[in-house]
């Protein structure tokens, strides 16, 4: 029962009196709580004993571990300082963490059952995606998982690739049609870019023909791209979010995700310890994602039951249906009553895991192509060359996987700029964690294994594993998509899928990593022959539920990464 129904429930029948003894108990259990967390359990925690950088009382460093505009000099310094395994301070100098860049360990803490998604995690995850594979543990998660695992299999991403080379060939004429009518996105009124020209003549080549140019906010419209593709993979509805921004079922859901990047503030903290706060003091924002959450709800059990209907109609006329394997049957029928029991609210799941962090990755992939136009032009020849080859067919797969520098774009994208900057795990139980190299305590005590007791959090560093220079070389820090032509054997034997940490790995790692590697190539090798990218504004990058661009300068408007078009002839 909620503190606040059980005050009321004994105020109604035993009086104010029992209510006030309530209150009272609830208050001292509190304080309790307090004086041990701040003083009694500090002095017993194992992880005091390890090197790592220090803090007040009250202070912590959480932005020196989750800003991406300071991890990566933060954490050089840090391994530097104390080596690979070290802790750091969370909500104040009692709130021991442990961060390691020991793969090991690493390894360790990402394929271990004793290590789960902590419960604030998964709370605000079920509270805006559903209860969904991303904030699962234990059976139910596996369960998700075994259930989801037909739609990404080798023939069933083939059968998925016309619709991921519609969108983006939609895509690439939408932009072809912005720069022939001269149309840009209203970032170009409110943001000062050089000109193609000032931009082209250091970089291009006399040969191309400059032609006319227009500044695109590509975030947003790849957001809308694979919106769409996500929308007739996964449930056959067609958003046509690339047509028109005013479709319910899209502006709901960027609600919800403007509502996950604005996460943060003593008011949104309380609410993961005590949800009542939302029901009895709801703010805009908290009314603005429950309407936007009862629109995908409703839109979602629509879905389920004309799905229901088509396929108990399948089952029910179609005259070979006993001819069919049994196993495709069950898959069909399981899936149906996974959807139908769930009714709906899996669906913000599939938005966010399909579209959102594939969108940003492409957009990620396109700025650092607009900065390395070397690279840029590398990969349009490739493309140019094998275009032949790129026709969607059973070969088309196959003919996108035999171009190595198509393939080390996409990857070095995904290394460099990884969606999600990083994931938390917290031990359901005491545990050793293994280590590769060993460590000095503060007591001078050489350790290969790190003691930690339960409900202790481990910070797990996606992208400083990606930046370890130890793994990729001096040059970590940069973008060089050649580095996977002739990848150095440390990165070959780099655990994570892939060979990046950016999917992780273990029971939770990203099931649907192969439809994201996909549909980056598939937009990349559709857009790139006919258009050049050349950078319109300074990006920089923030932090929330995944790692988004933004105009320096600008970020009250938002995530957004502009980008300078124009049409590409030989």
């Amino acid at each position: 029962m909620d503190t606040a129904l059980g005050i009321v429930f004994l105020a109604l029948r035993y009086g104010a009196e029992a209510a006030g003894l309530f209150v009272l108990v609830q208050v001292l259990r509190g304080l309790w709580w307090l004086f041990h967390l701040l003083l009694i359990a500090p002095p017993f925690d194992p992880l005091r004993h390890l090197p790592g950088p220090d803090a007040s009382r009250l202070s912590n460093h959480f932005s020196e571990v989750m800003d991406p505009a300071r991890t990566p000099s933060v954490h050089e310094e840090w391994v530097k300082q104390f080596g690979k395994t070290f802790r750091y301070h969370g909500f104040g100098a009692h709130d021991y963490r442990l961060m390691s860049f020991d793969l090991r360990a690493i390894s360790h803490v990402l394929t271990s059952p004793t290590f789960e998604k902590p419960w604030q995690t998964r709370r605000l995850l079920s509270r805006v995606l559903g209860q969904g594979v991303f904030a699962m543990e234990g059976e139910a998660h596996r369960i998700q998982r075994r259930i989801m695992a037909p739609a990404f299999t080798t023939q069933a991403l083939k059968n998925l690739t016309p619709i991921m080379l519609l969108k983006a060939e939609e895509l690439r004429d939408k932009w072809l049609s912005m720069i022939t009518d001269g149309m840009s996105d209203e970032w170009e009124h409110t943001i000062s870019f050089p000109t193609a020209s000032e931009i082209v003549q250091e970089n291009r080549d006399a040969e191309k023909n400059i032609q006319e140019d227009a500044v695109a906010d590509v975030l947003r419209w790849i957001s809308r791209a694979t919106l769409d593709v996500i929308g007739l993979a996964g449930f056959d509805y067609p958003f046509e979010s690339l047509k028109t921004e005013t479709e319910d079922v899209y502006l709901a859901y960027r609600n919800i995700f403007d509502s996950m990047d604005t996460f943060g503030g003593f008011k949104r903290i309380a609410e993961l310890f005590f949800p009542i706060i939302e029901k009895i003091f709801p703010d805009a924002g908290i009314r603005r994602v429950n309407a936007s959450l009862k629109t995908i709800r409703r839109r979602g059990e629509e879905i389920v039951r004309s799905k229901k209907q088509a396929i108990m109609a399948e089952i029910t006329t179609s005259k070979d249906i006993w001819d069919k394997d049994i196993l495709s049957l069950l898959k069909k029928l399981s899936f149906l009553i996974w959807e139908i029991n769930t009714q709906g609210k899996f669906i913000s799941t599939f938005l966010f895991a399909g579209s959102d962090t594939t969108a940003v990755a492409l957009a990620w992939a396109l700025h650092y192509l607009s900065l390395n136009l070397d690279a840029q032009s590398r990969l349009r020849v490739e493309l140019a060359t094998s275009q032949a080859n790129l026709v969607v067919g059973t070969d088309y797969i196959d003919a996108l996987d035999n171009l190595p520098y198509l393939d080390a774009v996409v990857r070095e994208t995904l290394r460099f700029a990884p969606p999600v900057h990083g994931t938390i795990r917290v031990a359901v139980k005491d545990d050793v964690i293994p280590l590769s190299e060993p460590i000095l305590l503060r007591s001078n005590k050489v350790v290969t294994g790190v003691h930690i007791r339960k409900g202790s959090f481990v910070h797990v560093p996606i992208e400083g594993m990606n930046y370890i220079k130890d793994v990729w070389g001096d040059d970590a820090l940069s973008f060089k998509p050649e580095r996977w032509l002739s990848p150095p054997p440390t990165a070959l034997q780099y655990p994570g899928l892939a060979n990046v940490m950016s999917f992780t790995f273990g029971p939770h790692a990203c099931i649907g990593w192969r439809f994201a590697l996909l549909e980056m190539k598939v937009f990349l090798a559709t857009l790139i022959p006919q258009l050049e990218f050349t950078p319109a504004a300074e990006i920089g990058k923030y932090n929330t539920i995944v790692t988004r661009p933004f105009v320096k300068g600008k970020l009250e408007h938002g995530p957004a990464l502009p980008l300078r078009m124009s049409k590409f002839t030989l």
